[in-house]
C-alpha cells in the first residue's frame, strides 16, 4: 500500500492508498484467491487519489468565482468559466494545477453557501486528469463550529474512473473528514469515517470505518482506528494501531490470522 497522505486544498480532501505487505502470522492464512491483495487495496483507495486533482481544479474555480462576482464569464490561462447565481460551468484545456497532470474537460458545479455550512455538487463530463477519465458526481458539504476550532468535510461520490488501459473503477458512498485545530501540528487532529463501495475487475469491495481513522498533522500515517473491507463474501479488518506514529497497520482475517503491513 502507498502511505496515507493528506491533500488539503480549499476543500481539504484526503487521498488514501496503501503499500507493501511485510510480515504475517502464517498459521491459518487464507489460500490464494481468498485474501485481499496489495493491488486490490490500491484499487479500493485510488479513486480519491485521482479525484484529488479534479478537486484542485474546483478550488481554482472557487477562487475565480470570488473574483468574478457580478460577472458572467471568466477566462484563465487554460480554462473558461460561465458563472450564474447558483454555480458555474468550466471547461479546462491542458491545465496544470498545483503540480497535477494535465487537466482537460468540463465540470458543472452548483452550490449553496450558508453561515455555518456550505455545499456544492460537481458533475464531471469526460473530465481528464492526465490519461485518466472521470465521469459522475461528487457532492461536498463543509461545516465548522462557531469558534472555528474544527471543520468537517463530507463527500458523497457517485463516479467512474477509466484508466489509460480502459479498465474502469466505480465508487459510490460517503466519507467524512474532520480537522480539529490545535496549537501546533502535533495537537491538530484529523479523523476519517464513512462507508463506500468500489467495483473493479469484476469484484465489488465494501468499505466501512468501524472506529474513526485518526491521525495528527505532524504524522504522515494514520495512527489509530479500524475499517472493514468486504470482497465478494470475504471480510477483513484493517487496524491502524493504538495512537503511535509508526508505519505499521494490521490486516485481521475472519479466522483470526493476522498480516502486518507497512504504511
Amino acid at each position: 500500500m502507498k502511505k496515507l497522505t493528506l491533500k488539503f486544498v480549499s476543500t481539504a480532501f484526503i487521498a488514501i492508498a496503501m503499500i507493501g505487505f511485510q510480515s504475517c502470522s502464517e498459521d491459518g492464512m487464507p489460500n490464494e484467491g481468498e485474501a485481499l491483495t496489495q493491488e486490490e487495496l490500491q484499487t479500493i483507495l485510488s479513486t480519491d487519489d485521482i479525484a484529488g486533482a479534479a478537486d484542485t481544479a474546483l478550488a481554482e474555480l472557487f477562487a475565480g468565482e470570488t473574483a468574478a462576482k457580478g460577472a458572467t464569464a471568466k477566462e484563465g490561462e487554460c480554462y473558461s468559466a460561465e458563472y450564474s447565481d447558483t454555480g458555474f460551468v468550466a471547461t479546462f484545456n491542458n491545465c496544470v494545477l498545483n503540480g497535477t497532470d494535465n487537466v482537460n474537460g468540463t465540470v458543472t458545479v452548483t452550490y449553496e453557501v450558508g453561515e455555518e455550512a456550505s455545499s456544492f455538487t460537481a458533475t464531471y463530463q469526460d473530465f481528464y486528469v492526465g490519461t485518466v477519465k472521470i465521469n459522475g458526481t461528487r457532492t461536498f458539504e463543509i461545516t465548522g463550529n462557531g469558534e472555528q476550532s474544527s471543520v468537517s468535510f463530507t463527500v458523497v461520490s457517485d463516479m467512474t474512473v477509466e484508466m489509460e488501459d480502459e479498465s474502469v473503477i466505480s465508487e459510490n458512498g460517503t466519507k467524512t473528514f474532520t480537522i480539529a485545530f490545535g496549537d501546533s501540528l502535533e495537537t491538530t487532529q484529523i479523523s476519517i469515517s464513512g462507508n463506500w463501495t468500489v467495483a473493479a475487475d469484476g469484484n465489488t469491495y465494501a468499505v466501512e470505518t468501524l472506529e474513526d481513522l485518526q491521525g495528527s498533522a505532524a504524522c504522515e500515517y494514520l495512527t489509530s482506528g479500524s475499517m472493514s473491507v468486504s470482497k465478494n463474501g470475504l471480510s477483513v479488518i484493517v487496524d491502524f494501531g493504538d495512537g503511535a506514529c509508526d508505519e505499521v497497520a494490521t490486516i485481521i482475517y475472519p479466522n483470526g490470522a493476522t498480516e502486518e503491513i507497512s504504511l
